[in-house]
């Protein structure tokens, strides 16, 4: 929590808002402990009074202009929910990056096309470098945790978390592809592909359409990959983990379509 000699006049802050959910502002006047009430001048030229009664409190901080766009959210001066939104907004429309690290953790935005950024050319860049010396990428997270199996001969581990339609399962995809490549196995066959369509029964008993992914799935995946003496991919299989007992399902208003009316149990 930022102390209250940070809000001085000129000071930026975020307010919440109804349709952008949060806004940028400048402080008119020092605040002053005991204050219901501190002006703030929003980017479109607005005043307004910000009261800072509880539960609302302060307005959060926003960060120095310098670090706007920073790769890494734990490089921020002030980290909270409109410092992030914003560093991640800036990072996609004005940088073009989808990519944001927050410490070990890899933020991925969903750009629903196509991007050039996963041929083998890009993978031949983030072959055999330090996540630290790369912009932020999916095969980077890939390389640390091959680089390091090889070198320390233990498991390794990638989890992949998100909601319906966040693209897990194409972070997946190009994940194994990237230990394919650097593996040696490219060439050979498609593993990727491979591994994704071992259990297409079950997913097409526990997918359904939601309001943000036409294919969503029911059930959680662990994915298995086994990797010979010379890093090469030997082997790979899938299991799927059912996430919800049962399926609550309803017919929606146009009628054009109608939700499958599936109910699924251990």
């Amino acid at each position: 929590m930022a102390t209250t000699e940070l809000y001085t006049k000129g000071a930026c802050v975020w307010v919440p808002d109804p349709e952008a959910v949060w806004v940028s502002a400048q402080l008119l006047q020092n605040y002053r402990p005991g204050d219901q009430h501190i002006p703030i001048q929003l980017t479109d030229g607005r005043e307004m009074e910000y009261p800072v009664l509880p539960p609302a409190g302060l307005p959060p901080l926003g960060n120095p202009d310098i670090l706007e766009g920073e790769n890494d959210l734990t490089a921020l001066t002030f980290l909270h929910e409109p410092a992030v939104l914003h560093n991640l907004r800036v990072r996609f429309l004005d940088y073009s990056s989808i990519y944001t690290y927050c410490g070990i953790v890899l933020v991925a935005l969903n750009p629903y096309e196509q991007l050039p950024i996963y041929g083998e050319e890009v993978i031949d860049a983030y072959s055999g470098q330090d996540m630290a010396d790369m912009e932020p990428h999916i095969f980077s997270v890939a390389e640390e945790t091959y680089r390091t199996m090889i070198r320390e001969e233990k498991n390794q581990s990638i989890i992949i978390s998100g909601e319906s339609g966040s693209g897990k399962t194409v972070s997946a995809k190009f994940t194994m592809r990237y230990f394919a490549v650097v593996g040696g196995a490219a060439q050979q066959t498609s593993v990727e592909e491979k591994v994704l369509a071992s259990n297409p029964i079950m997913e097409a008993i526990g997918n359904a359409k939601t309001t943000r992914n036409d294919n969503s799935s029911r059930f959680g995946k662990y994915i298995e990959i086994g990797f010979g003496c010379k890093g090469d991919i030997i082997g790979a299989n899938m299991r799927t983990y059912l996430l919800e007992k049962s399926r609550v399902v309803f017919q929606v208003l146009d009628r054009s379509y109608i939700t499958p009316c599936i109910t699924a149990s251990h």
